[in-house]
């Protein structure tokens, strides 16, 4: 059985914590597909092509890793990928309660989908894509929490 995970998120944008939880967890799963996805929530303040392009740069050299977007459920674009993980990753007791409550909702609803949490390292375990946008909207530098190689502007 081919073991593939999706890995959902707004990404918006990356953090240098979404991508350590990506490159740890490839030794895991045959497959990764890191994907972008619509919340209704939550207005994004960089567009979805530029999120795209930069999940697709900083993945580049990892060839079981693919970047898609989707505006559906997160256990529909399984479905659609043969996905039988989904890949979370935890930074605090407060990211597991409402990640575990999303989890539990997405196994009743297709019980054939495992969730599957990481926690970050400590030394990403501060970094929230939230703060980071108050960064960028107050011209603060915020390098040393994104993935190297990115330009946010």
């Amino acid at each position: 059985m081919t073991r593939i995970a999706v890995f959902p998120g707004s990404f918006d944008p990356i953090t240098k914590g979404h991508e350590s939880i990506v490159k740890r967890a490839m030794s895991l799963f045959d497959s990764i597909i890191v994907a972008i996805g619509s919340n209704s929530t939550k207005t994004s303040m960089f567009p979805l092509e530029k999120r795209k392009l930069w999940l697709e740069q900083t993945f580049a050299s990892c060839p079981n890793v693919e970047v898609v977007d989707y505006s559906t459920l997160t256990i529909d674009l399984c479905r659609k990928h043969g996905a039988n993980y989904i890949l979370r990753g935890l930074r605090s007791v407060t990211d597991f309660e409402y990640e575990s409550n999303i989890a539990k909702m997405n196994r009743m609803m297709e019980p054939g989908i495992e969730t599957i949490f990481m926690l970050t390292l400590p030394e990403f375990s501060g970094i929230h894509s939230t703060i980071i946008r108050e960064i960028i909207k107050n011209k603060g530098d915020v390098s040393q929490f994104i993935p190297q190689g990115i330009k946010l502007k």
